[in-house]
Parts: structure tokens; C-alpha cells; sequence
């Protein structure tokens, strides 16, 4: 390994001392030594050590618009000058806000006229939890509390968040979940569909929710929260008929539907909302990165006519956030919009970049180390296995070929997310063609450096 300059040991004995990290082991990442970011323009970072890094993550699901807008932070200046910030309690409001959410209700499907502003995903998913919960108090049904959610899902981390989601190792801590939140089956056909065709998978997965409900009653139950792809837990793209199974399901019950957009809202796949890419009729959507492109934090619950107008005769909702709606992330997430619409990237994403990086990824499938390579919009993963073309067969010690491959494709100069044994992408939504050639390149070097790599360890 390269001995570190100066100046990145220097940031890392810094930030080993003082900072801890989200979802790190930060005895094994202080002796190893952070990444440190120091620049970034379009697709592109900069580490302290010089490597120009193709940003295959968008930072973390969110840079939509790419790295280095400088039309954000004018933006941001120009509300500065005018005033920092000021909530939205006690009866006051800013323009900021009352434009943002009015271009929200203009760009969300048409049942969505209202909104409320959270600062991030979490807080808007903790929001859902409450607001369906009084939705239902209000209408004299305060016994349906109970949300169903699936397995492997992710639905941010804080204690509502963490339980509403599906993942065992945040449960493992904290004392997770809370009362009232109930995990069915996800949608994985390559990983959990046996012998069943994927047409099959995905029926069997949406009638588990059908299952969930008589088993807990009707009338115990307040919503079924869902992703539409679920991306935290390896972009989980359900099979063809798991969504007009769960509409069907649905539509004889009187369940709240909410979809957690807050991954697949704002372009990233093929249209302003992956509840629209998916013929999905949600009664509210959780919402933040892509609304910013994560310039700055921000989020909010879209809620529709359907529940706005029963909690607004209901009197007040004892629920809030200091910096919702905050003056400054508003105005970037307004410019944000104004550029994903002016340069048409949810167009772009749909009929441009996004069928030609399908195409090159899709045709990564063909490596021996890879089972399946999946993409909608600019979501992909590759599941990478031992021995095709069985899905059946796993290597030993999940997770451990995928952190290898995620390393290897580091090195090569290409940010791609390990989950399981599988690596995802998420790129710009403004990533060129010739980007696209320079990571699928990347990809395909990486695959071939980790089969030597497991060769070599004695792993296949």
C-alpha cells in the first residue's frame, strides 16, 4: 500500500480523534484511515492523495445534478443576504417555502397538493409513522396503528425509521423496533425466488401482504409502507407483476398506501417519481435527497387530498422540526428543480442515458462472476456468485466478496456500494456517454480484477 502524504494523515489522525462515523466500525476504519473528499465537478470526486474518482453513487443516492453546481450556491447566498433563516411555527411562514411547496404539488402526481417539510428522510418517514397514525384517530379508528413494511427494506435509521424498515442489523441495536410495525417478504426474486419464474415471485411477494392482513385485521392496520425500488437493500427491482398485485390487494381494503421516494423521487427512474415508473397511486411519498441533490438537507412528506383534508379538520398536529422548511435548503432545493427541469433530466433519463447505461450494465451479465445484472432508470446491481448459472449457490460468508469487489472497484477509480454479495450504482443524473463508457469499463475491470483476487484467496 502507498505510504499516505502529509496532509491526508494529517485529516485522517483528525478524524479519528473527534469524528465518529455513520455506519462504521470506527476501530477498524481509524486504523485503515478515511477516504478524505477534497473536491468534486459533475460526476467526479478528488481525494486528498490526487485520484480523480468517478462518483458511480451520486454521494449517497442524492448528488442528481451532479458535483459542483455553481447556481446552488448563489442561490443559497442570495436567500443568505435576504435572511439565514426563520421557522415556520407560530403562525409565520417565508417565500422560500411557500414557493417550494407549490412547486412540489405541481410536479407531484395530482392527488399530491400539500406538503410537509422535514430535514431528511428519516424525519420524513418518522413523520409518516405519526401522521397516518392521527390520520386514522382523527377519523375515530385510533386501533389502526399498525404499518406493514417489508423485510430488507430501508427506511432511514432514527427510531421510527430504523423500525419501519426491514433490516436486521440495525434492529439489532437500540432496541428496535417499535410497537406496531410489521415486516413481510421483499420483492427479491433473484435472491429468495426458488424455483418460481419471476411473474410467479413477484404474485406470491404481494400476496404476503394480503396474508399480513388477515392474519393482523383490517382494522388494526394504518399503511403499508414501501420503496418502490427498494435501493438500500441492493436495488430490489420487483418483478413485472408484484406492483399491480399489492394496487389490487389494496384497493378492497381501507389501508393508506405510502411509497418512500426518497431514493427514487426527482428523476432517478426515467420520471419525476418511481411511483409513476411503477403505476403506483401512493396516499402520501416520502421525499428528500434528490429534492436538493443533497446541496444542502432537506425533506418532506407529500401528502394527499385524501389525508390532508382530514387532518386539517382536525386540529393541530403536535409534530415539527426546528429547521423544517428552513429558508436556505429551500431555495436550493427550488434551484435544484429549476435545473432538473430546464435540462429536461428526467427526459434524459428515461429516453437518453438511462437506456444506454442499461444497455452496456445489462451486458455485464455475461461475466462469469456475475448472476444477474438489473437496472432501471440509473439504478443498477450486479449480483456476483459462484457458479452460474444457479441463484441457488452463495458464497461462504456473505458480504465478503462483495467488500472485496467494492474495494477493487475503489481502486480502479470507481465509487460502487457493496451490498451482500452484489455492487450497485446510482450515477448523476448528468452523466455523459462517455462517462457511461468510463464506468462500465471500470465495472467490467473490476469484475475481472475480483475473480483473480478470489482466485487467488482460494474463494472459487
Amino acid at each position: 500500500m502507498t505510504k499516505p502524504s502529509n496532509a491526508t494523515a494529517d485529516y485522517r489522525a483528525r478524524d479519528a480523534a473527534h469524528h465518529i462515523h455513520a455506519f462504521s466500525d470506527m476501530k477498524s476504519l481509524n486504523a485503515e484511515g478515511s477516504r478524505v473528499i477534497v473536491r468534486a465537478e459533475g460526476s467526479w470526486i478528488w481525494d486528498s492523495e490526487g485520484n480523480r474518482i468517478l462518483d458511480g453513487m451520486s454521494g449517497l443516492w442524492c448528488v442528481n445534478i451532479g458535483h459542483g453546481r455553481k447556481e446552488i450556491a448563489e442561490a443559497v447566498q442570495r436567500q443568505m443576504a435576504d435572511f439565514s433563516f426563520y421557522n415556520t411555527f407560530f403562525k409565520s411562514t417565508h417565500p422560500p417555502a411557500i414557493a417550494l411547496a407549490e412547486k412540489l404539488a405541481e410536479i407531484t402526481p395530482p392527488q399530491f397538493n400539500r406538503v410537509f417539510f422535514v430535514g431528511s428522510g428519516s424525519e420524513a418517514n418518522d413523520t409518516v409513522i405519526r401522521m397516518v397514525r392521527h390520520y386514522w384517530a382523527s377519523l375515530g379508528q385510533p386501533n389502526k396503528t399498525v404499518l406493514i413494511a417489508r423485510k430488507n427494506a430501508y427506511h432511514g435509521s432514527t427510531m421510527g425509521g430504523g423500525s419501519l424498515g426491514g433490516m436486521t442489523s440495525i434492529h439489532s441495536q437500540g432496541g428496535l423496533p417499535i410497537p406496531g410495525i410489521h415486516h413481510i417478504a421483499q420483492p427479491y426474486w433473484f435472491g429468495e425466488g426458488g424455483e418460481m419464474s419471476e411473474a410467479e415471485f413477484g404474485n406470491f411477494a404481494a400476496r404476503e401482504l394480503e396474508k399480513a392482513i388477515d392474519e393482523i385485521g383490517e382494522d388494526n392496520i394504518a399503511a403499508f409502507v414501501a420503496e418502490p425500488i427498494q435501493g438500500a437493500g441492493g436495488v430490489i427491482i420487483p418483478p413485472a407483476t408484484y406492483w399491480p398485485e399489492v394496487k389490487r390487494i389494496l384497493a378492497q381494503r381501507d389501508i393508506l398506501l405510502v411509497a418512500d421516494e426518497v431514493i427514487t423521487g426527482f428523476g432517478r427512474t426515467g420520471n419525476w417519481f418511481g411511483s409513476e415508473t411503477f403505476g403506483i397511486e401512493p396516499d402520501l411519498m416520502s421525499i428528500a435527497k434528490g429534492i436538493s441533490s443533497g446541496y444542502l438537507p432537506i425533506g418532506g412528506v407529500m401528502v394527499s387530498d385524501k389525508v390532508a383534508d382530514v387532518l386539517y379538520d382536525a386540529g393541530e398536529f403536535h409534530h415539527g422540526f426546528t429547521y423544517s422548511a428552513h429558508p436556505v435548503t429551500a431555495a436550493a432545493a427550488l434551484e435544484n428543480l429549476r435545473i432538473i427541469e430546464d435540462e429536461k433530466l428526467v427526459d434524459r433519463v428515461r429516453d437518453d442515458i438511462g437506456p444506454y447505461l442499461q444497455q452496456g450494465w445489462r451486458a455485464l451479465g455475461d461475466h462469469p462472476l456475475v448472476g444477474e445484472a438489473r437496472m432501471t432508470g440509473l439504478m443498477g446491481a450486479i449480483e456476483l456468485v459462484p457458479k452460474k448459472p444457479s441463484r441457488a449457490a452463495k458464497f461462504a460468508d456473505t458480504g465478503k466478496v462483495g467488500t472485496i469487489a467494492r474495494d477493487i472497484s475503489l481502486a480502479n477509480n470507481l465509487v460502487m456500494r457493496a451490498v451482500r454479495d452484489s455492487l450497485i450504482i446510482a450515477p448523476p443524473l448528468t452523466l455523459s456517454h462517455d462517462e457511461a463508457d468510463q464506468l462500465l469499463a471500470s465495472a467490467r475491470k473490476t469484475l475481472d480484477d475480483t475473480q483473480a483476487e478470489l482466485k487467488r484467496l482460494g474463494l472459487l
